[in-house]
């Protein structure tokens, strides 16, 4: 489990990254850097650090899942991925989705 505070900065960036989008779009259009420079550090995407949707776990974080690599073992061996099966031939990601019949 993450600390709660690392948590509440993530939401944070968030909120600010939303905030300042179409902005941060319109003065990169027109090339002006140095209005770009005067907003806040993190409004900037790039900032962002994906963690995971469960317990805030910054490292081993699948994007496809938006979960760590613990939690999404955890959640596989529960059953609650109907779409996934092991599948022993593939040493890259280790699922594969189940065919439809």
């Amino acid at each position: 489990m993450a600390k709660k505070s690392k948590i509440a900065k993530l939401q944070r960036q968030q909120q600010l990254v939303a905030k300042y989008a179409d902005l941060r779009r319109q003065l990169k259009k027109e090339g002006n850097y140095e209005a770009l420079a005067k907003l806040p550090k993190d409004s900037n995407p790039v900032r962002l650090h994906n963690r995971d949707r469960i317990d805030g776990r910054p490292h081993g974080y699948m994007r496809k899942f938006e979960m760590s690599r613990l939690n999404f073992r955890l959640y596989a061996h529960l059953g609650r991925f109907l779409v996934l099966e092991r599948q022993a031939g593939n040493r890259t990601t280790g699922y594969k989705p189940i065919e439809q019949a």
